[in-house]
């Protein structure tokens, strides 16, 4: 399996009672694979992880597997704050057919040593490709690329870093790297066009903006710079309204993408941040300029 390409990051829908709505992730999925991206992502911190259960997550998993139905690579993040919880994530997640794995650091405060023992042993416990989730910018942890190669070296199962940086920043770990693995960003698709100058091998943007984000990614790998900037140019300013940090892209994100999915907006689980209503007007105008997902 060659990792690369756009992989969206699916978002938690929530019903007025609380639970999971099973109805979002099969419409995210279908609007995914109708934009043409390479792979799933679910449960990072787009899906809102931190405020969901052991078996919420679990669910997310099988859903997000199941409706996905062997057709594209699915990546599960893998956010548990210990090795052994982390090691029985990461073999639910394989033994339900993740494709490969994405493994968040644990909170702070934990040195870069620390760090590679923590990643090694949730590498060492699953025989399948695993990322590296390296955003200090969101976590407040994160490993230098030299910290990154060694445990590249250490255990070569450990081949995808995903970063949230900007592209100059991201073009550096890039270079540092020398190829020795593969290199995504976030960030929502901010610097786009530049990330792909940069030499990411993928982006996992949210949902929002997907078909956009494949068409951009489509346009540089031919070669077609104009017609790049040009799809960047409509999404951008989608991005940067709700690219103000995690709450407001969990908030607002998800409510475009529920706009232009023709699906209800998810209700809202706490702790979370109060939509305003200029802020749903807005969303509801970048929805609307963006025009309807594929089905």
């Amino acid at each position: 399996m060659e990792i690369g390409g756009t992989y969206p990051m699916l978002y938690a829908f929530f019903d007025e009672a609380g639970a999971l709505r099973r109805d979002a992730v099969t419409r995210q999925i279908g609007a995914a694979l109708a934009s043409g991206a390479a792979g799933i992502a679910v449960l990072g911190l787009g899906t809102e992880v931190s405020k969901l259960g052991r078996s919420e997550r679990r669910c997310l998993v099988d859903w997000t597997i199941a409706d996905t139905a062997g057709r594209k690579p699915v990546a599960v993040t893998i956010s548990d704050g210990n090795v052994p919880d982390m090691i029985e994530s990461a073999r639910f997640a394989v033994a339900a057919g993740a494709s490969w794995l994405i493994l968040q650091p644990p909170r702070p405060p934990a040195s870069g040593v620390d760090l590679l023992k923590f990643f090694g042993a949730v590498a060492d416990s699953v025989d399948c490709p695993i990322g590296i989730q390296n955003a200090p910018e969101f976590l407040g942890i994160g490993l230098t690329s030299d910290e990154l190669a060694e445990l590249n070296r250490r255990h070569p199962n450990v081949v995808v870093v995903k970063a949230e940086t900007s592209a100059v920043g991201v073009g550096k770990v890039v270079s540092q790297l020398g190829g020795a693995m593969k290199i995504f960003n976030g960030r929502a698709g901010l610097e786009l066009t530049d990330n792909y100058r940069a030499g990411v091998d993928g982006m996992i943007p949210g949902m929002e903006t997907i078909d956009l984000q494949v068409a951009v990614e489509t346009a540089m790998r031919a070669g077609d710079e104009a017609a790049a900037e040009a799809h960047y140019r409509r999404l951008l300013p989608a991005v940067c309204f709700v690219m103000q940090g995690l709450a407001q892209l969990v908030l607002y994100g998800k409510l475009i993408a529920a706009h232009r999915l023709g699906i209800a907006p998810s209700a809202d689980r706490s702790p979370t941040d109060i939509s305003t209503p200029q802020g749903l007007a807005w969303a509801k105008r970048f929805a609307a300029e963006l025009g309807p997902l594929p089905a």
